[in-house]
């Protein structure tokens, strides 16, 4: 059986931590990327060893070029082809728009659009070489249905919406490329239970999401939708259609 291999970025923590192991226990040999959060990868390496699956972790900082750059090449150096390619790392910040400096904006932009449109190019030779290869992007239903305190999040999420169906034209036939959007998935820590509750209320399956909703879709587009492509699975227990 051919080796699969999978790269998942922002693999250390929260929804590409669980990510990587869905991929993992699909068969996949994982890469790993991490910048800040490497112990949960590592965490991960060991358990997934203990059933004979494979985990490298790669560190580099994906909001400066020579970071995108570090991890095209260690991609490179350890995968003969790639066949899916997971842009899950991002950064989420509220901030009134007349705070956000342009060092803000900037950082932002790099790392939630910019790296998975540089990083898919320079590994466009290892996608290629894949037999079925498949490109995911974590995006946000923010994307398309913006809220305040959240404008350079949003932006960055919308670029990205938008590198999914552009890419997804361009790279055809050969390459799908979709994305998942989160809703409202592992609350932030510092909501305290009213927040909590009036986001609850807003949803119609009264729930919160979890990591395993995102990468359980994740996992479909990579591994079971061979014909889809250009599309966007909203994970958001049904608020984009009740907002």
């Amino acid at each position: 059986m051919t080796q699969k291999w999978a790269l998942v970025t922002g693999a250390g923590k929260r929804l590409g931590l669980e990510t990587a192991r869905a991929l993992a226990r699909r068969g996949y040999t994982i890469i790993a990327h991490v910048n800040g959060s490497r112990a949960g990868a590592e965490a991960l390496k060991h358990e997934l060893a203990a059933d004979a699956l494979a985990l490298h972790v790669v560190a580099s900082d994906l909001s400066t070029e020579p970071g995108q750059d570090a991890l095209v090449a260690a991609t490179k150096a350890l995968a003969p082809a790639l066949d899916a390619l997971v842009h899950n790392a991002g950064i989420f910040e509220r901030a009134p728009f007349e705070t956000i400096d342009r060092a803000a904006y900037a950082r932002m932009q790099a790392i939630n659009a910019e790296a998975p449109f540089f990083v898919t190019q320079g590994l466009l030779p290892l996608l290629r070489a894949s037999h079925s290869p498949c490109i995911v992007h974590i995006t946000d239903i923010a994307a398309e249905r913006p809220i305040a305190a959240y404008a350079h999040y949003t932006v960055s999420k919308a670029a990205l919406l938008m590198l999914t169906r552009a890419l997804a034209v361009e790279l055809a036939p050969h390459i799908r490329v979709n994305a998942v959007a989160p809703g409202t998935v592992l609350f932030p820590e510092d909501f305290d239970a009213e927040t909590r509750a009036r986001f609850l209320a807003r949803i119609p399956l009264r729930r919160e999401g979890s990591a395993s909703d995102v990468a359980s879709a994740v996992a479909y587009l990579v591994a079971d939708a061979p014909f889809v492509t250009g599309q966007v699975i909203a994970v958001d227990g049904g608020r984009s259609i009740a907002l």
